[in-house]
């Protein structure tokens, strides 16, 4: 790589609410070469940050509007209700659309979910924002209708939640330019869709691919012979024989009969 050549890195946008620690550690893991930088971004700016290309790729919250993005949904949330802990809802495990019916419900401008109509009644005025919504509620004005990973982001002491069983959901996805999908977005696509590292639809990884290419072969390894019975054969060639053992018949014969007329001796016999 020359020095005029940026180094590669993948920027990954995402909504409130959304945690994406899980799919980073994997791509940390697997991509070590390739930072990854994250960018908070709200709900409603994060569709022009991609195609402004701010980012290489985001999590967002469904629709996305426009044909020029694509988008693959990962997974649907459940929405709740948020209340004072000592509101009669916190009494139950869940409620329903009708049983706010009387209720002041805040609607607050970047809200997320596809209403046809909010239930409850109106408030005077649409908070700016789910965070200033959620101090309207610990100050008992009114309740609020979320995704539940926004109540938990925005969670207080004094607040708690229950699902709103006939709500609208709301659905997190992967997104990205459609007319930029890199080598990188698709390496980011199979780690979100629980790819392997060996997947033939993704790319092996640089550092993946050395290790393998360095890998010993552990058949041959098995077959390469130890250096004992290596020094051995080499001796037994250089011999004419085995090593260490016997000795081939015919030098095994010429040292028996050496050894019998010169060494051991039979006792003189006696004259008469």
């Amino acid at each position: 790589m020359t020095g005029s050549e940026a180094s590669p890195q993948f920027r990954l946008a995402y909504v409130p609410g959304v945690t994406p620690a899980k799919w980073v550690r994997i791509w940390q893991e697997r991509f070590p070469a390739v930072p990854l930088e994250l960018v908070a971004v709200p709900s409603a700016e994060v569709t022009g940050l991609l195609r402004d290309r701010g980012a290489d790729a985001g999590f967002v919250r469904l629709p996305v509007d426009g044909t020029d993005l694509s988008a693959i949904p990962l997974y649907t949330e459940t929405t709740v209700v948020v209340v004072p802990k000592d509101h009669a809802v916190a009494a139950v495990e869940e409620v329903s659309t009708g049983d706010l019916a009387d209720e002041v419900l805040f609607h607050p401008l970047d809200d997320t979910l596809d209403w046809e109509r909010p239930p409850g009644r109106p408030a005077i005025e649409r908070p700016a924002t789910t965070a200033d919504a959620v101090e309207l509620v610990a100050a008992g004005v009114g309740l609020l209708v979320v995704p539940q990973s926004l109540a938990r982001l925005h969670h207080r002491r004094d607040l708690t939640y229950r699902p709103l069983v006939d709500a609208p959901q709301s659905r997190v996805a992967l997104s990205w330019p459609e007319d930029a999908t890199t080598d990188l977005v698709e390496d980011f696509i199979g780690v979100v869709r629980g790819r392997t590292v060996n997947s033939t639809r993704g790319r092996r990884p640089d550092a993946t691919a050395q290790a393998k290419e360095q890998r010993p072969d552990a058949g041959a390894a098995r077959r390469k012979p130890a250096a004992g019975k290596a020094a051995g054969k080499t001796a037994q060639k250089a011999g004419g024989g085995r090593a260490g053992g016997k000795s081939p018949r015919g030098a095994s014969g010429g040292a028996k009969g050496g050894a019998s007329r010169g060494g051991k001796q039979g006792k003189p016999r006696r004259r008469s």
